[in-house]
């Protein structure tokens, strides 16, 4: 039966966007005016903070944040929190200045070698570790950039009751098991709109698939190998399995009608509801399927959390990451008060056990909505790139032209299958071509 579980999470990486093209800002000063620490370190003074989390501010959230912060730190003057819409473009626009805040999370679309144009250095990675998880995102050539707030677990967010009124009630094991479960949803009629949703026209979701990468082969290491292979696009490789999942769900018309005409937020609450019974999210969206739903008056209990539907030695992994890393702009004039605002949030906030996550801290407890999932999956973190390799992956991918980054390719994906201008197997074969071809120009 499906365990009950899970209630995750933050809000998210949003959107990964296409490789910042940036350069560093040269002027100096930046972050919050009249902001110096006290001489001997101590947090002082004012800095500003930029969130992704406009609900957290305008609900009043963040107030009781700052307070607290100040109360431990009686001689900062004042945090002035920034909620940012379009959190990813935004920021990246704004890093074209100095102008980006003393702490901000660190956008998506940020490559590895950029960290030290932009952010400072919070410590050496290998000493970091001790006390804190995730480290490798936000880390170049032994140098961490960026702190995660929140960890987050990857599978298949679902409605449980659509699920177990089509009669289903084991997790499927493999991809053609998730298909044919995703068509007996379709057969018997329980979702009203799509057994599985793309949200297509929002295409950053689509990105969000890329949290099977690694749980497909059970291999730590399934991207560091991709820079090594001119075909990984295959049958059993985890792009092979999470881009032919979507080409097979779309080509059987297993999703929404028309995905031009998808929508993010409405898809909280048809989810919540039960007119959708599937999306491919990382587990930070479970809390907003839940509170959309509730809202609609549905029962909250109804979203719960599955592993990407491959074993590997009767198995099921997923992989446990972090979610937006907190980093300090290089050109603060407080960068004490940063770094304190930033270990106290990890440390001492509470956000990570509000939103029903994973500490960023090595000895964190696991929330207990989490637990029965947790149970059920074996844990993977994703293995830093080899020293001196950092930003292969990215310059590949870049010099592909195909980005994964951006979600352009899948939503090419996706308009194949409708139309049925090109197989499966031909989409493989033009993507291996092209990732043969960076691979090529990277080594030249």
């Amino acid at each position: 039966m499906f365990p009950h579980h899970r209630r995750p999470r933050s809000l998210a990486l949003a959107a990964a966007g296409t490789v910042l093209a940036l350069t560093a800002a040269c002027s100096s000063g930046g972050g919050s005016d009249d902001s110096s620490a006290n001489a001997d370190g101590t947090p002082s003074g004012k800095i500003s903070v930029l969130t992704w989390r406009t609900d957290l501010v305008e609900d009043g959230t963040f107030d009781t944040y700052v307070a607290e912060f100040k109360k431990k730190y009686p001689e900062v003057t004042d945090v002035k929190v920034e909620g940012v819409k379009d959190y990813e473009g935004t920021v990246k626009t704004r890093m074209n200045t100095d102008d980006y805040g003393d702490v901000l999370a660190i956008p998506g679309s940020v490559t590895p070698d950029q960290l030290p144009d932009f952010f400072e250095p919070l410590g050496d990675q290998a000493e970091m570790e001790k006390e804190y998880r995730w480290l490798n995102d936000k880390s170049f050539e032994g140098k961490s950039y960026g702190i995660p707030v929140v960890g987050n677990v990857q599978g298949i967010l679902y409605n449980k009751r659509v699920w177990e009124e089509a009669g289903i009630t084991e997790f499927p094991t493999t991809p053609q098991e998730f298909l044919d479960d995703l068509q007996t949803i379709k057969d018997k009629g329980v979702a009203k709109v799509a057994p599985l949703y793309t949200n297509y026209k929002d295409s950053w979701a689509l990105s969000q698939w890329d949290g099977w990468r690694g749980a497909v082969t059970a291999d730590p290491d399934a991207l560091n190998k991709m820079t090594q292979t001119d075909t990984p696009w295959t049958a059993d490789s985890d792009y092979g399995v999470i881009d032919g999942t979507i080409y097979d769900a779309v080509a059987r018309k297993l999703t929404e009608a028309d995905p031009t005409t998808t929508d993010w937020e409405g898809s909280k609450r048809m989810i919540g509801v039960g007119e959708i019974a599937t999306m491919a999210l990382g587990s930070w969206a479970i809390p907003q399927m839940m509170a959309a739903g509730e809202a609609a008056g549905a029962d909250p209990a109804d979203i719960a959390y599955m592993p990407v539907p491959v074993q590997v030695d009767g198995k099921f992994h997923t992989v446990a990451g972090g979610d937006y890393n907190l980093g300090i702009n290089v050109h603060s004039k407080n960068k004490a008060t940063a770094r304190a605002w930033i270990d106290w949030f990890n440390h001492d906030s509470g956000y990570s056990e509000s939103q029903v996550g994973l500490s960023p801290l090595v000895d964190g407890p696991v929330p207990a909505a989490l637990e029965d999932f947790m149970s059920s999956v074996e844990l993977l973190t994703m293995n830093a790139a080899p020293a001196g390799k950092e930003s292969l992956f990215a310059d590949i991918d870049t010099a592909s032209g195909i980005v994964t980054t951006d979600p352009k390719y899948r939503l090419q994906i996706i308009d194949d299958a409708r139309s049925g201008s090109r197989t499966k197997e031909q989409i493989f074969d033009d993507l291996n071509g092209k990732w043969a071809e960076g691979r090529a120009d990277v080594d030249s």
